[in-house]
C-alpha cells in the first residue's frame, strides 16, 4: 500500500486520467468534515489536523460553521494522493443547505458517502442519496465512527441496501468493535490494516489477516466476488470454474461497477482516530470515475437547438458550467466553475449564452477553502474561480461565441419560509437593500421581495436556519442591523348579501361648491369586481360617471372591517342626482367612494383568508402524525396516494397557520418528509379569529 510522499505535480501537466472530483455528502454530525479534515492531512495539504468540535476545521472557515461545528457552505479543496489529483466540494448535511448539496453534485464526478456507524442511515443521508442518484452520481460508502459505543458496521450496510436501495458490498471489514476497533480487512488483498493501540492512527501494520476473523473475511469475499461477476463476465467465469481472480481484476471489476453506478463499495473507519484514510484515498483513486470515464457533457446549440456533446479533452471547444457565487470582501464576486472541454486562459474573454453577453475574465484562482492561488490557465476536468463576471449566475454556461451550447442547468428548490425584515435605522435602509441583493445572488434558495400591500420586506429561504445565518452574516459581514419579524398575511375583505348605499359630497365655500350625490346597489359575485351603470334619465349627466367608478374603485383597496381591499363585489351605480354649477369630477369621485363604504357596512362584511394548496410526501410511518399535525393547522385532508414507501397527502390549509410549517414538519418526521405549497383561494376567516385579529390592528 501506497503513502502520497510525492510532492504536488505541476498543474497543466497533470494527466486527465488522473483527475477526480468528488464530493463528501452525508447526514449532518455523520462526520464528513473530519473525514476532509483527515484526507487533506493524509495528502500532506495540510501539517496539523483541525477539529470540528473546537471550530477548527480547515474546510468550516465561515465564522457562523466554526461557531455552530456544522457546515453551512460547500467548500473547494485540491489535494494529490498516488500521482492523482483529486478536486473536493465538502458539502453540509443540514436540509436547509441542501442546494449547497445540489449544486456541486451537479458538476462532480464521483462522491463518498459518509454514514454514522451508529446512527446509519439518517434522514438527510437519503435526501442527498436521491440527489446523488438524480445526477447519476458513482458513490463510495464510508461507514465512520466505528470507534463509538453502538457502532455496527454490518447493520449500516444491510440499511444502505435496504432503505437506498443500494447494490452495496463491503471491500473491506472491521477488526474489533467499539473502542477494540484497531483496524480493517481488506477483501480483496486479503490483508489487514492493523493501527498501534497508542499511535492514534499515524501508525499502521499491513499483515496477514488474524487467525480470529479469517473465516469472517473467507465470507465476505465470496459475497464480494459473487456480487461482482454480475458487473464482469471475465470475473464471473472464474468464480464458477472455481479459478483464482487476482486483486488488478477484482478491482478493475469494482471501477466497472462504481463508475456505472450499478454497484457501491463500502469501506469502513474513524475519522476523528485518524483510522483508514488511506485505504479510503486509495478506492477513491482506484474505483471512482476520471472524467474521461463518463459520458461526454450534453447540451443544446441555442443557435440551432440541436444537441451537441462535449468531449473532456483541451482540444475541444472551451465549454463549462458556473455552479457557485461567492462574494469575497477582498477579491469580489468570484464564480465557482466546472471546466467541462477545452481549456481557458486569464484575461481571455468568455461567452455567456444563457445570458447572450461576453466578459472577460480577470483571474483564474484554485481555492482552498478559503484561500487562493492565482494561475494562468485551467482545462478540462478542473474546478477553478473566476473573477471578473459580473452578469454570470448560478447555473449559468460559459463558453466560445463561436461554438455556443448551453449546458443543462440547475433546477432549486422554491423556498419555505418567509419573513418580513426592516433596518434598525434609516441609515442602514440603502446598506440593507444592497447587502440583500448581494446575498439572494450567491444563494439562489434565498429570495428577497417587497409586499406591494404590506410594503414590508419578505425575505425567504429553505428554513429558520437558514434564514437566521442570513442575519447573521448582514450583521457581520455588511455591519448591517435588521429587525426580524413574521410577515403579514394579505387578508382580504368583502360581503355576504346585497345591500344599498348612499353618498353625499356637499362643501360651500363662498364661492363655486362642491356637489356630488351617489346612490349604489352592491352584491356578492364570483369576479373580483365588476361595476355596472344603470342610470337612467339623466340623473347623473355622462362625464361624471368615470368619475364615480374611479371612487368606488379606489375606495375597494381599504376595506370598513380592519382596512384590507375588497374583492368579490358588484357595484351599480343606480340612481343619483348633481348640480349645474357645483357639481365636478372630484365631488362625483368622493360621493362614489363614500356611497361604497356606506353599502358595505350594510352587507354584511366579512374577513377572508389565504388557503394555500399542499402536497407532503412522507414515509407512511409518519403519516397519523403529519396528518394530525395538519388538521390541528385547520387544514383538510384532500386526499391520499402510495407511492412506493412514500405517502403523498394533499391537503389545504390556510397560510396563516403555515408559517414555521417546514419546522414543524421537519421535527414531526426527523426531517424525512418534503412539502410544496402554493395559491389555492381565499376563504372566510373564522369569527373568533376574525376579531382578534381586528384587535391586533387597533
Amino acid at each position: 500500500m501506497n503513502s502520497n510522499l510525492n510532492q504536488e505535480q505541476d498543474f497543466e501537466q497533470l494527466n486527465i486520467e488522473k483527475v477526480r472530483n468528488i464530493g463528501i455528502m452525508a447526514h449532518i454530525d455523520a462526520g464528513k468534515t473530519t473525514v476532509t479534515e483527515r484526507v487533506l492531512f493524509f495528502t500532506r495539504k495540510i501539517h496539523r489536523v483541525g477539529e470540528v468540535h473546537e471550530g477548527m476545521a480547515t474546510m468550516d472557515y465561515l465564522p457562523q460553521e466554526q461557531e455552530r461545528g456544522i457546515t453551512i457552505s460547500s467548500a473547494v479543496t485540491t489535494c494529490f494522493w498516488n500521482n492523482a489529483r483529486i478536486n473536493i466540494i465538502d458539502t453540509p448535511g443540514h436540509v436547509d443547505f441542501t442546494v449547497e448539496v445540489e449544486r456541486s453534485l451537479r458538476v462532480l464526478d464521483g462522491a463518498v458517502a459518509v454514514f454514522c456507524g451508529v446512527g446509519g442511515v439518517e434522514p438527510q443521508s437519503e435526501t442527498v442519496w436521491h440527489q446523488a442518484d438524480h445526477y447519476r452520481v458513482p458513490r463510495i460508502a464510508f461507514i465512520n465512527k466505528l470507534d463509538r459505543v453502538g457502532a455496527d458496521f454490518f447493520a449500516v450496510v444491510n440499511a444502505i441496501r435496504k432503505k437506498l436501495n443500494a447494490n452495496a458490498h463491503p471491500t473491506q471489514i472491521p477488526i474489533g468493535k467499539e473502542s477494540d476497533f484497531i483496524g480493517v480487512i481488506d477483501l480483496i488483498e486479503m490483508k489487514a490494516f492493523i493501527y498501534g493501540r497508542d499511535s492514534n492512527g499515524m501508525e499502521f501494520d499491513w499483515v496477514d489477516i488474524p487467525d480470529a476473523y479469517r473465516q469472517e473475511a473467507l465470507i465476505y469475499r465470496d459475497k464480494l466476488l459473487e456480487a461482482i461477476s454480475e458487473i464482469d463476465e471475465n470475473i464471473m467465469q472464474k468464480y464458477l470454474d472455481g479459478n483464482e481472480i487476482n486483486p488488478q481484476e477484482i478491482r478493475q471489476a469494482i471501477r466497472k461497477g462504481t463508475t456505472t453506478g450499478k454497484f457501491i463499495p463500502v469501506l469502513g473507519g474513524s475519522a476523528l482516530r485518524n483510522k483508514c484514510i488511506q485505504p479510503l484515498l486509495d478506492a477513491v483513486v482506484w474505483y471512482l470515475p476520471s472524467p474521461l470515464d463518463l459520458p461526454p457533457v450534453e447540451g443544446k446549440n441555442p443557435k440551432t437547438n440541436e444537441s451537441e456533446k462535449r468531449l473532456p479533452m483541451k482540444k475541444e471547444p472551451f465549454s463549462g458550467l458556473v455552479f457557485k457565487i461567492n462574494m469575497d470582501p477582498h477579491a469580489g464576486k468570484i464564480s465557482f466553475f466546472r471546466v467541462y472541454s477545452g481549456q481557458l486562459q486569464s484575461g481571455t474573454y468568455v461567452y455567456n449564452s444563457n445570458k447572450g453577453v461576453k466578459e472577460r475574465v480577470s483571474r483564474i484562482l484554485i481555492i482552498h477553502a478559503n484561500r487562493r492561488e492565482d494561475v494562468q490557465m485551467v482545462k478540462a476536468g478542473d474546478l477553478c474561480g473566476i473573477v471578473g463576471l459580473r452578469n454570470a449566475t448560478t447555473g449559468d454556461t460559459l463558453c466560445e461565441e463561436r461554438y455556443p451550447i448551453v449546458l443543462e442547468t440547475l433546477v432549486f428548490p422554491e423556498p419555505v419560509i418567509e419573513v418580513a425584515i426592516e433596518p434598525k435605522t434609516r441609515a442602514d435602509q440603502e446598506k440593507l437593500g444592497l447587502a440583500l441583493s448581494k446575498l439572494a445572488e450567491e444563494d439562489p434558495t434565498f429570495k428577497v421581495k417587497t409586499d406591494e400591500e404590506t410594503g414590508q420586506t419578505l425575505i425567504s429561504g429553505m428554513g429558520e436556519l437558514h434564514l437566521e445565518i442570513i442575519i447573521d452574516r448582514l450583521l457581520r459581514e455588511f455591519k448591517v442591523e435588521a429587525n426580524v419579524g413574521r410577515p403579514q398575511v394579505a387578508y382580504r375583505e368583502t360581503i355576504r348579501r346585497s345591500s344599498r348605499g348612499e353618498g353625499r359630497y356637499v362643501r360651500q365655500t363662498g364661492g363655486r361648491g362642491q356637489y356630488g350625490h351617489v346612490v349604489l346597489e352592491i352584491e356578492p359575485c364570483e369576479d373580483n369586481f365588476v361595476f355596472e351603470d344603470k342610470i337612467v334619465g339623466g340623473a347623473i349627466p355622462r362625464e361624471y360617471i368615470p368619475s364615480a367608478q374611479a371612487g368606488v374603485k379606489e375606495s375597494l383597496d381599504n376595506g370598513v372591517i380592519a382596512g384590507y381591499p375588497v374583492m368579490n363585489i358588484r357595484v351599480r351605480l343606480v340612481d343619483g342626482s348633481y348640480h349645474p354649477v357645483d357639481s365636478s369630477d372630484i365631488a362625483f369621485k368622493i360621493a362614489g367612494s363614500l356611497a361604497l363604504r356606506d353599502a358595505i357596512k350594510r352587507a354584511q362584511p366579512i374577513l377572508l383568508e389565504p388557503v394555500m394548496k399542499v402536497q407532503i410526501i412522507t414515509p407512511k410511518d409518519y403519516l397519523g402524525d403529519v396528518i394530525g399535525d395538519i388538521s390541528a393547522r385547520r387544514g383538510k385532508i384532500e386526499g391520499i396516494e402510495s407511492k412506493g414507501e412514500l405517502q403523498v397527502i394533499n391537503a389545504q390549509a390556510p397560510l396563516a397557520s403555515l408559517f414555521g410549517y417546514a419546522t414543524a414538519l421537519r421535527s414531526v418526521t426527523q426531517g424525512r418528509a418534503t412539502y410544496t405549497m402554493q395559491f389555492s383561494h381565499y376563504e372566510e376567516v373564522p369569527e373568533n379569529m376574525m376579531k382578534e385579529i381586528i384587535d391586533k390592528l387597533r
